[in-house]
């Protein structure tokens, strides 16, 4: 029998626990069930205490974000496999099952994502992992079901079991041993993109990454920073980055950096003419957080085997924005 174990990350979220929380121990019986909190200074550990007294609760002594919350406490974690859960999902009835079948029967798997829906319209994909995650050459994060802010409805034309890049941090499950290998999430992340690294550090030592489109869970999203927030846009620029830095060989990563910071010039353009003006300073924020950190992220590069095929695509943007195309499965054709 496999240990699951479901931890969820929290931080001044007990409105989010008290709406959410019902679902996870209602259908989550396969699992042990955590709490992670980053130091709230609301009423959510008198709420689990009084409410959910069969949930373990893990009290970090600050708020290091998700990438150092998690890395934090999964030490104490008893398990084989984590399902690292956001506050903001509602999951469903046997959601757990196809995961654990999954892991059981394909022992190269060793992160897995299941299909994430909207909350808000659960008849359609939601932005954080919709069903599955890839990039473009150039690093650019893009889902099967999400391009950008193109969201499809759920038909079903993702109800497959199938590899990808990388796995949501709403719902992300890994195996103990190979969170252990990977040395946890890269903490400099502080939040947003440290799962695509982490994705991709797995890639590059050769552990799969799938979705499993038998499992669904509906995701709220925007709970910790909205997407109409900059520091939102600030750590996406910056992070992205950094993993192409990291996790990409140097006779590849150089060229893709300098063009990068054009095409991250552009976007900043671009949120110029939409009167976003905070979005375009923290494009700029995000480059000169780059070029301060560089020493320190390049030194992080690992001697491994580098993925050679990482991108399913080559321009994200030159495909969404030139060619019009909106859905995945036209992008890419399997």
């Amino acid at each position: 029998m496999l240990k699951i174990a479901v931890v969820i990350l929290n931080w001044n979220g007990e409105g989010l626990l008290e709406k959410f929380l019902p679902s996870v121990a209602a259908f989550s019986q396969e699992a042990e069930l955590y709490v992670v909190d980053n130091a709230s200074t609301d009423g959510s550990i008198a709420f689990l205490k009084k409410n959910y007294p069969q949930i373990n609760i893990i009290q970090n002594l600050s708020n290091g974000g998700y990438a150092k919350g998690y890395n934090d406490a999964l030490p104490k974690v008893n398990a084989d496999i984590y399902c690292l859960l956001n506050s903001d999902v509602e999951v469903t009835k046997d959601w757990l099952l196809p995961i654990i079948k999954e892991f059981k029967g394909n022992p190269s798997a060793a992160i897995i994502q299941p299909k994430i829906l909207d909350y808000k319209n659960k008849t359609f994909f939601e932005y954080a992992g919709a069903a599955g995650g890839f990039i473009d050459k150039y690093g650019y994060p893009f889902c099967r079901g999400r391009i950008f802010n193109e969201l499809e409805a759920d038909n079903g034309q993702y109800n497959d079991v199938k590899e990808i890049f990388w796995a949501t941090g709403a719902c992300l499950f890994i195996k103990r041993e190979v969170f252990e290998e990977l040395k946890g999430f890269d903490e400099d992340y502080f939040a947003h993109q440290e799962e695509i690294d982490l994705c991709w550090r797995a890639k590059n030592k050769g552990h799969g990454v799938f979705y499993v489109g038998g499992s669904e869970v509906y995701h709220l999203g925007g709970s910790t920073l909205s997407s109409m927030n900059p520091k939102k846009t600030f750590l996406n620029f910056r992070n992205s980055l950094y993993s192409i830095v990291k996790n990409l060989p140097s006779k590849k990563a150089f060229p893709i950096i300098l063009l990068r910071l054009v095409l991250d010039g552009l976007a900043g353009i671009n949120f110029i003419f939409q009167g976003r003006y905070k979005h375009c300073w923290a494009v700029l924020r995000a480059h000169f957080s780059f070029y301060k950190n560089f020493i320190n992220i390049f030194k992080k590069r690992e001697k491994a085997c580098f993925t050679k095929n990482y991108y399913a695509t080559k321009s994200i943007v030159w495909s969404y924005y030139i060619n019009h195309v909106k859905k995945f499965n036209i992008l890419v054709k399997d």
